[in-house]
């Protein structure tokens, strides 16, 4: 006898984008410059690179940061 067995579908991160891509909206991100809060987006592309690069942390014991993952 041959059991049938249910094996759950692997999607791949770009199958999911592809098939909600009429859900999606274009999310501007903002960065503190200089005193100013200003959109990455216009940046010119050495500074959105060093804006990619920049180093995120967690302060202990701060209550806001918990239980969040950053890349």
């Amino acid at each position: 006898m041959i059991e049938d067995t249910i094996k759950p579908v692997r999607k791949t991160d770009e199958q999911i984008l592809a098939e909600h891509e009429s859900e999606r909206t274009k999310c501007t991100v903002y960065t503190r410059v200089m005193g100013y809060h200003r959109p990455v987006e216009t940046f010119n592309a050495g500074k959105q690179g060093e804006f990619e690069e920049r180093a995120h942390f967690n302060e202990p014991g701060c209550p806001c940061c918990q239980d969040v993952i950053l890349k």
